[in-house]
């Protein structure tokens, strides 16, 4: 149920995730959707902490290693794998609105992690260039972000995403790198 009500709301937006609709998509009864998730709130919770849940575990392959500048890299490549593995749980992570703060607090640690290896990479110094480790995943993120957007709404390739989100950290990388 909770692929079905992602993809629903990444193929026809939050309005269209009723009940109705998903019990035709997925072939049961109303009371099962309650029954498993209590309300339609609740399912919405739900499919952000999946796909959270998946993120996570992606993340969590990634070592911290010796090396934080190829866990940094690695960490990019399990963002994009995670989005273009769970394109429709990665809509709703990332392109709908948190029920409340507690659910948006609630995947915080994902960003942390990304935090964290730029913040090993700038103690090993990698980045003298760089004097805040949170910016400096910030402008990581948003690079692999707006990639992952643009794939995901038909304007690059999943093949030309990869290769210029590679070149854009690099030069990124590279920047940090100059004190």
């Amino acid at each position: 149920m909770i692929d079905a009500a992602a993809k629903i709301l990444a193929e026809e937006g939050p309005a269209a995730l009723t009940t109705r609709r998903l019990v035709q998509e997925v072939g049961t009864s109303t009371t099962a959707v309650y029954t498993h998730f209590g309300s339609m709130s609740e399912l919405r919770r739900e499919i952000r902490q999946e796909g959270f849940a998946r993120f996570r575990a992606l993340l969590e392959a990634v070592p911290v290693g010796e090396d934080p500048l190829l866990e940094l890299i690695e960490l990019g490549r399990a963002y994009m794998r995670n989005a273009f593995e769970n394109r429709d749980l990665y809509r709703a992570m990332f392109m709908e609105t948190p029920l409340d703060e507690d659910e948006a607090a609630g995947s915080l640690d994902t960003f942390q992690r990304l935090v964290d290896a730029t913040q090993r990479a700038m103690d090993a110094g990698a980045y003298p260039g760089l004097h805040d480790a949170y910016f400096g995943a910030q402008q990581c993120w948003t690079t692999g972000h707006g990639v992952v957007s643009l794939v995901l709404t038909g304007f690059l390739t999943q093949e030309e995403a990869e290769r210029l989100s590679g070149e854009i950290w690099i030069a990124l990388y590279q920047r940090f790198a100059t004190p």
